[in-house]
């Protein structure tokens, strides 16, 4: 491939290679990036292209990836890709020149008094070269982009940043320059997600087959004087539009109802002074002011961070609080999680403070590149609109090829051209259900009240059936595998371990109370004290302040039973040594009983242990000998593997109020292992998804230890080894290679947002129906692009809402598996509901056919057809679709998606049984014709056996497999004896 390459790049300079293979080629192209005037273009131009199977052009990394036939050269590909560039691309290579030597001159010259234009900076301060540059050589917009889209921001130190974007760190941007910026940049605001209109809901509900061919017969009866035919026709299509409008409207604005209001001003540093702002005029350059709880509204360089955490679970996956550090310089490479520098839109500061600057706002923020993945990802059609799409689509080209045939019969009789259209409209309704329609969208519409019943809410009616279809379950796990947040889920202490199961302590599997274990009140005594978590409000419930893990200890000590407040006011700090480089511990010395001093020490458990002397085990203090101090630390090891986060605490008792130089002599207490818990019963989730034949992935921006483990706990890959890819090896992999490796991997790690549409869209070519659950940011894109987004409805976040199909009103993962046995029900109920319809249909083709063909007139004129399948119709094939599940619906694999919604064997199934009623119909007509001629008496004959012997043939079309006859007992079904009765 690398001779490829070689021989490729030296074609043009237009047009880069990055990899090219026989099928396919990725290219970096000037000018795509952020460009979707470009993107379209290519794609239009090049899909038609002979030889040439797709193109897909990315605008947030440039690059262009063409699928062409083996026979095709790159070579060639290459310069039909720059021939379509066409001439604005060599523009632009033109205007990249140097320029000559005068007018280097002028703009260095022009550079030097652009310091002097820019308000409130500083004499002092030098133009930045880029920032001062673009000013003068391109437009306004053009240089907002140009400052805004660098992507080197966590390779420069502080300093080059302040001077790249010409700020003082001390008096921050004055409010003059700040104005001149807005103008410039813009407002700090995304735009809203697309939503459709209560127009485009409706509009949606007739843009199919079926109803055209209505339409057209209602027009086609309106011609030739049936204006009762064309009201009734007409009416049947706008009340099936109305169902499927107002359940899909209600829809929406449950979804709607969920979003959150987000923060609206920030602290930032202007004129010297510390000032609230509102969020949209936050501009780049701007110095933002970070405290715990603080909302970072736009991307940042950091310029200071004392102890400062963030969480960035929304936007990475990460599910720990990420420590910053603003000395830290990054390599170009350096993944967006790994860039402990910066910090970005969406996410929030949970501990420390520190100050960064604005380096990107709005689309050119992180969060806006994600947005506008979101807006590029097309959500597929569901199998279901598929099937029902073609089975529309063949119904009419039935009707047709039926019309002609008997207008050429009849034409051939000597029939008038007028009557042959009125048979024509007779055998379009004919051919036609215009019931499925309704029964469809009211079978899928009570499959959304049902849903709701669970706190879950469905965007669309097809997205029901489709959660009955899911081959594959990929989900986000930080904040829907998981709570989203620390806690304590392990402790060792006094030689013993304990597990920590929804703040509940339990041995053995036990529960117990510990209080009652002295060795773990002082360990959670100890972890209190020596802690920087501040506590407000009443003592019962006081509001915590901190890291995260932290908080958990002290969370942990407070649910036990422990009154921190009150403990900290009977033993003050009187001095606090943090942890440092080379000192990863904690500790703190307070007042203590009898005169003495308490030090609690908290921190690595190697570095503790090695500190200590002794242990606290069954409420004394013995020595530490060396076979408890291997068994500690194997503790920590075992504990460490199962991807938790230990810290080891232990204490001493001093005589003096001196902080010791050296810390020793210390008495060990305990380990304890946190970790971002399980939802309740997850893995019991992942079993019954297995048994259901549904393959679950879990996808994680955490390092692949971490999330081996956790994939371990959760039982994804059943019996077989678990299979874990970090997202470096995804970048150049081939599409065809990835969709290869996703069905064998059951953990992506360390994964981007574009990672994560990456694996969706590779697992739906490996022709799987996938489901993507997830709560964040970073999940948008993919979730957009999946069969089923699948979005937490309180800890989710508005983008994550926005772009999904269903909403977990409450949060719950396990209302997934109710969704899917609905969904496969509400699948099975249809098929038998179209079996039934169809059949039927298929019966009055006949007869209309055979009456036509035969000179006997027509056996039935249009309103009784229309009351046939309107009224006959609709009843007991509605019934049939509220069947109960047939046993062991969530013991079969999920159906597959190309299997058509009537296989042959069904086909053939209702040629014979139409056929069988179309028979004794056309006796029926035949005898009446006789006794009566032909009229009313004879077309009333056959309308009544008809009906009667369709609503027998609704019994019959209870189950595939299962009969009245024999076999298995099919469970009642008291809706469709009541709509037998009631049409008797």
């Amino acid at each position: 491939m690398n001779d490829s390459n070689s021989k490729a790049q030296s074609l043009g300079g237009l047009v880069t290679p990055v990899s090219i293979r026989k099928r396919g080629a990725r290219l970096d192209v000037p000018g795509l990036y952020r460009s979707p005037k470009l993107k379209r273009h290519l794609e239009q131009r090049l899909g038609a292209v002979e030889g040439i199977h797709s193109a897909e052009a990315n605008i947030l990394t440039g690059r262009l990836l063409v699928r062409y036939d083996p026979d095709r050269r790159p070579a060639d590909i290459i310069r039909i890709v720059e021939r379509e560039l066409g001439a604005r691309t060599r523009r632009r290579k033109t205007v990249k020149r140097a320029p000559p030597a005068p007018l280097k001159s002028a703009v260095k010259a022009a550079l030097g008094g652009f310091s002097e234009m820019l308000g409130g900076v500083g004499r002092n301060l030098a133009p930045a070269p880029v920032f001062g540059a673009t000013a003068l050589t391109a437009s306004p917009a053009a240089a907002a982009k140009e400052v805004q889209e660098a992507r080197s921001w966590h390779v420069m130190t502080p300093d080059q940043v302040l001077a790249h974007l010409v700020v003082s760190l001390k008096e921050g941007l004055s409010s003059d320059e700040a104005g001149v910026r807005l103008r410039r940049y813009g407002e700090n605001t995304l735009a809203a997600g697309e939503k459709r209109s209560d127009l485009a809901i409706f509009i949606d509900q007739f843009l199919n087959a079926p109803v055209a061919l209505l339409g057209a017969s209602a027009v086609i009866s309106v011609l030739t004087g049936g204006k009762v035919d064309a009201a009734v026709i007409m009416g049947v299509v706008l009340i099936n539009g109305m169902i499927g409008f107002v359940t899909e409207r209600q829809s929406e604005k449950a979804i709607a109802s969920l979003a959150k209001t987000g923060v609206r001003d920030v602290t930032v540093l202007r004129d010297g002074v510390s000032k609230n702002i509102k969020v949209e005029a936050i501009v780049p350059g701007d110095i933002l002011v970070l405290v715990p709880g603080t909302y970072i509204a736009a991307d940042l360089r950091l310029l200071k961070a004392h102890r400062l955490s963030v969480d960035e679970s929304a936007l990475t996956g990460e599910s720990l609080p990420v420590a910053k550090n603003h000395d830290f310089i990054g390599a170009g490479e350096t993944a967006l999680g790994d860039r402990i520098n910066m910090g970005y839109m969406g996410t929030s500061v949970t501990g420390g403070s520190g100050e960064g600057i604005v380096v990107a706002t709005a689309e050119a923020s992180e969060l806006g590149k994600i947005q506008t993945m979101v807006g590029e990802a097309e959500a597929p059609q569901t199998p279901m609109e598929r099937q029902l799409e073609k089975l529309g689509t063949q119904m009419v080209y039935i009707s047709a090829g039926v019309c002609v045939v008997v207008a050429g019969i009849g034409l051939l009789r000597g029939f008038g051209w007028l009557e042959m259209l009125k048979s024509g409209v007779s055998l379009a309704v004919a051919a036609v259900p215009e019931g499925l329609p309704a029964v469809a969208t009211t079978t899928l519409a009570m499959g959304i009240g049902n849903m709701r019943k669970h706190n879950v809410s469905v965007r669309h009616l097809d997205a029901v059936e489709t959660l009955g279809s899911v081959q594959v379950f990929c989900m986000d796990k930080t904040g829907t595998l998981t709570m989203n947040r620390m806690a304590v889920v392990a402790v060792h202490s006094g030689g013993q371990p304990f597990a920590v199961i929804q703040d509940s302590f339990q041995a053995d599997g036990a529960s117990f109370d510990p209080m009652d274990r002295e060795e773990l009140v002082r360990l959670m005594q100890v972890v209190s004290l020596c802690s920087e978590v501040e506590l407000h409000g009443e003592a019962d419930n006081p509001e915590l302040e901190g890291s995260a893990t932290e908080m958990a200890l002290v969370e942990m000590a407070l649910k036990s039973g422990i009154d921190v407040m009150a403990l900290r006011a009977k033993y003050p700090t009187k001095r606090t040594r943090y942890r440092a480089e080379g000192r990863p511990y904690m500790s703190t010395l307070h007042e203590y009983k009898g005169g003495k001093h308490l030090l609690a020490v908290k921190g690595s458990p190697d570095e503790v242990l090695e500190m200590c002397e002794h242990q606290f085990k069954d409420g004394e203090v013995i020595p530490l000998t060396d076979e408890a101090r291997a068994a500690i630390l194997d503790e920590n090891r075992r504990m460490g593997g199962a991807a938790l986060r230990v810290l080891g605490a232990a204490y001493r008792e001093l005589d003096t109020a001196r902080m010791p130089a050296k810390t020793g002599q210390l008495i060990w207490l305990g380990l304890a292992g946190m970790a971002d818990p399980m939802r309740p019963d997850m893995d019991k989730l992942i079993a019954m998804y297995h048994r259901a034949g549904i393959k679950t992935i879990m996808i994680t921006g955490d390092q692949a230890a971490t999330a081996q483990a956790i994939g371990e706990q959760l039982g994804l890959s059943g019996d077989q080894p678990l299979q874990v890819l970090e997202s470096t090896k995804l970048d150049d992999m081939d599409p065809e290679l990835l969709a290869g490796l996703a069905k064998n991997v059951q953990v992506f790690a360390r994964v981007s947002p574009a990672h994560k549409l990456k694996i969706v869209r590779a697992l739906q070519e490996a022709g799987y129906v996938v489901a993507m659950t997830g709560d964040g940011i970073n999940d948008g894109p993919a979730l957009k692009a999946a069969d089923i987004g699948v979005a937490m409805g309180k800890s989710g976040t508005n983008v994550a809402r926005e772009v999904s199909d269903v909403v977990l009103e409450d949060d719950n993962l396990h209302t997934m598996s109710v969704a899917v046995r609905q969904g496969r029900t509400i699948y099975g109920n249809i098929r038998k509901m179209i079996h039934f319809m169809v059949s039927t249909n298929l019966t009055e083709i006949e007869v209309m056919l055979i009456g036509i063909a035969a000179g006997w007139g027509q056996p039935m004129n249009p309103m009784q057809l229309l009351w046939i399948n309107l009224v006959t119709d609709i009843f007991p094939g509605l019934a049939l679709s509220m069947e109960p599940p047939e046993p062991g619906v969530m013991g079969r694999d999920p159906r597959d998606p190309d299997e058509a919604i009537i296989a042959g064997h069904d086909l053939k199934r209702m040629i014979f049984e139409s056929g069988t009623i179309g028979l004794g119909v056309m006796g029926a007509y035949y005898a009446g014709m006789k006794r009566y001629g032909i009229g009313p008496a004879a077309a009333t004959l056959a309308f009544n056996t008809l009906t009667m012997s369709e609503l027998a043939h609704s019994y019959s079309s209870r189950s595939r497999y299962r009969n009245v006859f024999g076999g298995v007992k099919l469970p009642p079904n008291k809706a469709l004896w009541a709509a037998i009765g009631g049409m008797t």
